[in-house]
């Protein structure tokens, strides 16, 4: 498992979108990169995550803040969940769990006693440098979204 601290360069990744569109963490220097890690799309939690950050991004956006959320899931399966609750920001396809492993959010999971690997929900904020400014590990969907806000004002 890796452990990511807050000042080291966050790793570089290189993941496709629900449009099929490459995304890279380097083409986003300058700005601030809120990179969101979840486990699964269209299941409670992470429509909850994902609407509050929708409702959200026109205040994200005027801080010079790109929102990239990730998981397991393929691209068609981020377009459907993107175009039912009217996401506009970009859902990453990690499907072979490399960028999930590199940031050591993929890990070992118990749910009613069975264990499984999943993603742990967990959100970097990464500065317009490449450089990991805040980290929250296991987040609640629903509060989440306040203390990031917090953080990104300071």
């Amino acid at each position: 498992m890796i452990n990511l601290k807050i000042g080291d360069k966050a790793p570089n990744f290189n993941l496709k979108d629900g449009d099929g569109k490459t995304a890279k963490l380097s083409d986003f220097k300058g700005k601030k990169v809120v990179l969101y890690f979840y486990p699964k799309d269209d299941t409670s939690g992470c429509t909850k995550e994902a609407c509050n950050f929708r409702d959200n991004l026109v205040s994200l956006k005027k801080l010079n803040v790109e929102v990239l959320g990730v998981s397991n899931d393929d691209e068609m399966s981020h377009k459907k969940f993107a175009e039912k609750y009217k996401l506009t920001f970009r859902l990453l396809a990690d499907v072979d769990k490399k960028v999930s492993k590199e940031y050591g959010v993929y890990e070992l999971k118990n749910n009613y006693g069975k264990e499984y690997y999943g993603i742990t929900r967990s959100t970097f904020v990464i500065d317009e440098n490449g450089k990991i400014q805040q980290i929250y590990y296991k987040v609640n969907p629903e509060e989440h979204i306040n203390e990031l806000m917090a953080e990104i004002k300071k």
